[in-house]
């Protein structure tokens, strides 16, 4: 099987724990809808690309004809620094993997994002943590979230109130970030599902 990107690995994780959960293959809509895509097209350009590569097998005239043919890559990716203009879990975002069960968090865990900055001090989420996030385009109110603003990932308390957002810092040092979502685009790239303090080997849910 040749090498998959970070975000082949994803896909092909998602349809084996949907598999492993439901007992059959999700369809392109349901790999889209949990994966933020647009449309079930660009999750069929996906499953063509990791057919290509020998991950999977498409089976023709089916909604659910997905054959997995290899487990994939072992751990979890950590993202470290972020790239302008391309996703997070981009190849050039992933500093390494952590060899841990997604499947101990809930939801369960997508990737590691590594802390810069003591915004979140009081929520116990210091400098340099690895913040284990679910991936997904929506959040309710109250939830720790990874957002996107323009080019910047940030990560903050989500409060929303009609077309009225809030991103509250959790230190008082720091200013909350206040989006009017008719004006700004703002994108949530996922929910904060726990925190691992690698420096003290130590795992806290956020």
């Amino acid at each position: 099987m040749e090498k998959l990107t970070s975000r082949q690995a994803q896909i092909l994780k998602m349809i084996r724990r949907f598999m492993d959960s439901k007992g059959f293959p999700p369809t392109r809509a349901e790999i889209a809808g949990k994966l933020g895509f647009r449309s079930p097209n660009a999750a069929e350009d996906h499953l063509r690309a990791l057919e290509r590569k020998g991950a999977i097998r498409l089976l023709p005239g089916a909604s659910r004809g997905i054959q997995v043919l290899t487990e994939g890559p072992a751990g979890i990716p950590v993202v470290s620094r972020v790239a302008a203009g391309v996703p997070l879990v981009a190849e050039e975002n992933i500093e390494s993997h952590y060899a841990i069960d997604p499947d101990i968090f809930d939801p369960a865990a997508d990737f590691f994002l590594r802390v810069r900055g003591l915004s979140m001090r009081d929520a116990g989420i210091q400098n340099g943590d690895l913040l284990a996030v679910h991936a997904t385009p929506e959040a309710a109110s109250g939830q720790i979230v990874v957002a996107r603003l323009g080019e910047e990932i940030t990560v903050k308390r989500f409060r929303r109130r009609g077309n009225q957002v809030r991103l509250l810092p959790e230190n008082p040092e720091f200013t909350p970030v206040e989006v009017d979502m008719r004006e700004n685009s703002l994108v949530i790239e996922g929910i904060v599902v726990g925190v691992l303090r690698t420096h003290l080997g130590s795992m806290g849910r956020a």
